[in-house]
């Protein structure tokens, strides 16, 4: 694994950026940024399948698998920590051959996510699990714009300054997770 300074990315420079980073680069990620948990992508899929018009769109587009809790009062957000990827598995490389650029999350990925992170030139970051009030330090706004009825787990727009990430699954298909199990199977275990 490298180990090198944070780069600093904007989401709106996503795409182009995508292709510059290597599985454990570290990054402090700015800009949008949608909340999408398995509710949420089981209804995107759904309608991606039936050719509708997603609520929002989501070319070149971000999404956090996250449930923030309610904001308490004089902050924009509750907790906002990530949550595990793969539940989102079986709908992310529908969603990545429709414009998805970017997700954000913790854990493994399937071999048909990782595949389709290559195909599509996307990239899969980790987020730190269990660090969901630090997390809501770096989210500027939140905003909620689809799906109302699934409460925490609605589709919002975040607005990120800074947000800590590393790389999980690069442009190329490179997964930190498959470098880590074969640097301990070489014993080069740290």
């Amino acid at each position: 694994m490298r180990q090198m300074d944070a780069v600093r990315i904007n989401t709106v420079d996503l795409r182009k950026n995508a292709l510059r980073l290597k599985a454990g680069d570290r990054v402090l990620l700015s800009g949008r940024v949608f909340t999408a948990r398995d509710a949420a992508h089981k209804r995107l899929y759904e309608l991606l399948q039936k050719d509708a018009t997603l609520p929002f769109n989501i070319q070149n587009a971000c999404f956090y698998y996250a449930g923030p809790t309610p904001a308490p009062p004089g902050v924009v957000i509750g907790s906002c920590g990530p949550t595990t990827s793969g539940r989102m598995d079986k709908y992310t490389p529908l969603l990545l051959k429709s414009g998805l650029t970017g997700m954000i999350g913790k854990g493994t990925r399937s071999e048909d996510v990782r595949k389709a992170i290559a195909q599509y030139h996307a990239v899969y970051f980790c987020a730190i699990g269990g660090a969901g009030a630090l997390a809501a330090k770096c989210i500027l706004e939140s905003e909620q714009v689809a799906f109302d009825d699934l409460g925490c787990e609605s589709v919002k727009r975040l607005l990120l300054r800074d947000f800590p990430l590393i790389v999980g699954i690069d442009a190329f298909g490179t997964d930190i997770y498959n470098q880590i199990t074969e640097e301990k199977a070489n014993g080069n275990d740290r």
